[in-house]
């Protein structure tokens, strides 16, 4: 699978006429793209970030006014990640409105839109990690609104198990935020593009 993930980023051959530029304006590839810069950018912010209530906001303050370049990389950060989630959506929607997700490319369907849902929860878990004002309220809405779905006030329970930005919410928050949920979205996605290669009809390379 990893093999065929690499070739799939570094192809063999690629046909001139698919180096035109088309209405699919290959978001999917466009969205990996954001998703590595995203990555990139948010190791160098863990330099300065501190994950504690009492040090978060002040260490975001500290990276925006004195260090060098430390607003530009955070706004970097954040428009990759709404970028991020505007191109998955697209590709999502191309692929609905194209009937993409037709045999035999079902399964790649779903893993497509189980990265659509992680793309969504890493957004939602970083939202907290500034711990602002509107960080806060935006969380606790979230987590009041996810206790009304089934086994929501497990899950509300097990994400924030002391209350919404306290020391082991906020640390849960951020293990998700820079662990786990990257890892499943890079994991998935190669996932995702293995099946791509796999089912062929979609490849304009070898």
């Amino acid at each position: 699978m990893i093999m065929e993930f690499v070739k799939h980023l570094f192809p063999r051959v690629v046909l001139e006429r698919n180096l035109a530029i088309s209405y699919t304006l290959c978001l999917g590839g466009l969205a990996f793209s954001v998703f590595l810069l995203m990555m990139a950018s948010g190791l160098l912010l863990l330099v300065y970030y501190q994950p504690t209530p009492e040090r978060a906001f002040t260490s975001i303050l500290f990276l925006e006014s004195s260090v060098w370049g430390g607003a530009y990389l955070r706004s970097l950060h954040r428009i990759c990640s709404h970028a991020f989630l505007i191109l998955i959506f697209l590709h999502t929607l191309r692929v609905i409105l194209t009937g993409a997700y037709h045999r035999p490319r079902q399964l790649n369907w779903v893993i497509g839109f189980l990265l659509l849902c992680l793309a969504l929860f890493e957004a939602y878990t970083g939202y907290l990690l500034p711990f602002d004002q509107l960080a806060y309220w935006a969380t606790q809405t979230g987590m009041e609104l996810l206790t009304t779905a089934t086994f929501g006030e497990q899950l509300r329970a097990l994400l924030v198990p002391d209350g919404i930005g306290q020391p082991l919410s906020l640390l849960r928050f951020y293990a998700l935020h820079i662990v786990i949920l990257p890892l499943a979205l890079g994991g998935l996605s190669m996932l995702h593009f293995y099946r791509v290669r796999k089912n062929k009809g979609v490849l304009p390379y070898l």
